[in-house]
């Protein structure tokens, strides 16, 4: 049996289970059943939360561009959550994941944040490819932006994707592997 045949045909059990078949089939969620992914992924986040003795912090929740809902976490000095160039958050946002995946029995994208960091690390990751590609047009030269993550990489990627003057590729290995520009 291919494996997607068996992932449709695979009974989902749990307290979720009825919400996982309809997302897996493809079915659009009502607002009841948002809330509920909502309410189980703020209180995963409270647990994780407890181990920084931040559990008490409040926590914004919106949806983002590519429909994704976004918790935000809102209190002083919780610059320990983000860590150096966001690699903590990073590491919370992946157990997060698996945590609430795991508890839903399918994986809904739910991100994690803090004090607005990941968006304005967005705008900070577009405006610099922006600028590395002018630099790179008016030097007439390649043009290397310092390591990233591959979600700040793709970001890049999609930034420049259609600017006719500049062509854009990813080279070395994590964790040094940068986003190389040049011209077309």
């Amino acid at each position: 049996m291919s494996e997607e045949l068996h992932e449709k045909t695979e009974e989902v059990t749990g307290e979720y289970a009825q919400l996982a078949a309809r997302y897996k089939a493809g079915e659009e969620l009502t607002d009841e059943e948002l809330d509920t992914i909502a309410d189980l992924a703020v209180s995963v986040l409270r647990d994780l939360l407890f181990y920084f003795d931040a559990q008490d912090s409040p926590i914004d929740e919106y949806d983002g561009d590519e429909g994704e809902l976004i918790l935000d976490v809102t209190a002083p000095d919780l610059a320990v959550l983000i860590g150096r160039h966001g690699k903590t958050l990073e590491s919370l946002q992946t157990l997060f994941s698996l945590l609430v995946s795991r508890k839903l029995g399918f994986r809904y994208p739910v991100a994690v944040d803090v004090e607005g960091y990941k968006s304005r690390r967005h705008d900070k990751v577009i405006s610099m490819a922006h600028s590395a590609a002018s630099r790179a047009v008016r030097q007439h030269m390649s043009v290397s932006l310092p390591p990233m993550s591959a979600y700040e990489r793709r970001l890049v990627h999609i930034a420049l994707r259609d600017n006719a003057r500049v062509d854009t590729h990813s080279e070395g290995s994590d964790p040094e592997r940068r986003v190389v520009i040049t011209l077309r």
